[in-house]
């Protein structure tokens, strides 16, 4: 038996998705769940395959930010039922390889062959078109759609009484955000942190900082309407990156020091490179920012060992989804994050197009669409 539902579909580069008919097992096979997706967010990353900055196989469904309920479990799922409130995690790991075991899942050996390859855990497809023919989903997930099919690992359960759109962004860019400050810089009351691109992921780079009780949070970007965005979620300092000299203003915020903590949530290089070029000695630039296929950066070598810097990658803010996802929808609740100005827009399916097409203008934080 199937399930037939909408699915918005990516078939070539630079096109427009298409809202098609597509069709999923009604059964979940052993170790997976079924979910029909509540929320989903729309993000920066899957504008990346729509621009061909990133490879990927057609057809797919586009979205990896989502928020559900489960519908079936497959057999011997043992830590999620039906009715159960999830959000979907992009890095399901299989609890057995070396980086699970040492508390690294988003590193996980069958997220690098598979789920990074928009398929299963077997290596498969779930869902085929109208045609009959196998439809990738996006980081093996696919939440541009009503349903999916995800491994138990990539399904987390929360609690029941939360929005489900603002639960999504838990699913992408709260973690990553809130993560790369907390879990990958690991932040300290001393440091003073600058973050560098005022978007979702920048946005929660600045409360994670904020969580972790950072003494100064600068914030840069270009454009003025998300420096505001950055102060209202807790940035004490704004650099209008635009405007005037970024290096300059950093050093001047901190009496010519430079800042301890630089998260780069841009994915360009030269923010990368500036982000490294404004540390105080000892200091720990990351990189969140996703760049696309290809891109190179130069850093010195010999500052880089002269003043002990780090330069380190963030990859879903080095989270433990099955922990921090739970942990992060109770912030939410008890108002220690605002997941609630993220929401800029709630759509339907049928107008992700135009979501993407507000994204390119900067236009907002992020659009969810809603099922």
């Amino acid at each position: 038996m199937t399930i037939e539902f909408d699915a918005a579909v990516f078939r070539a580069p630079n096109q427009p998705l298409t809202v098609e008919k597509v069709t999923i097992p009604s059964t979940p096979p052993p170790g997976e769940v079924l979910v029909r997706l509540r929320a989903s967010g729309v993000c920066h990353s899957d504008l990346h395959v729509l621009r061909g900055e990133w490879e990927a196989p057609a057809p797919m469904i586009l979205g990896h930010e989502g928020a559900g309920v489960v519908e079936s479990v497959g057999e011997g799922v043992t830590t999620l039922k039906k009715g159960d409130h999830v959000v979907l995690s992009w890095t399901p790991s299989c609890r057995r390889c070396r980086y699970c075991t040492s508390g690294r899942p988003v590193l996980c050996d069958m997220v690098s062959e598979h789920s990074a390859n928009h398929l299963s855990f077997d290596g498969r497809s779930r869902i085929t078109s109208a045609d009959k023919a196998d439809v990738y989903s996006f980081a093996g997930l696919g939440t541009f759609g009503e349903y999916t099919l995800v491994p138990e690992s990539g399904a987390i359960a929360i609690r029941n009484d939360a929005p489900f759109p603002q639960s999504a962004l838990v699913g992408c860019a709260v973690t990553t955000g809130v993560g790369a400050a907390v879990n990958t810089a690991g932040v300290r009351p001393s440091d003073t942190v600058l973050v560098i691109g005022c978007g979702g992921v920048g946005l929660n780079a600045i409360q994670g900082a904020r969580l972790a009780g950072a003494r100064r949070i600068i914030a840069a970007d270009i454009s003025d309407d998300r420096l505001e965005q950055a102060r209202l979620f807790g940035a004490t300092d704004l650099v209008d990156s635009g405007q005037e000299d970024f290096a300059d203003r950093v050093r001047r915020l901190t009496d010519g020091r430079g800042v301890e903590i630089a998260i780069e949530a841009v994915g360009l290089p030269r923010t990368i490179e500036s982000a490294y070029e404004v540390l105080a000695r000892g200091g720990t630039a990351v990189v969140a920012g996703q760049v696309a296929d290809g891109v190179k950066i130069s850093v010195d070598p010999f500052v880089m060992s002269d003043q002990e810097l780090s330069l380190i990658g963030s990859n879903y803010g080095s989270s433990k989804p099955a922990s921090d996802f739970p942990l992060l929808v109770d912030h939410y609740m008890n108002q220690r994050l605002d997941l609630d100005s993220l929401v800029t827009s709630e759509i339907g399916l049928q107008d992700v197009n135009e979501a993407f097409d507000r994204m390119k203008r900067g236009i907002g934080i992020r659009s969810v669409i809603t099922y």
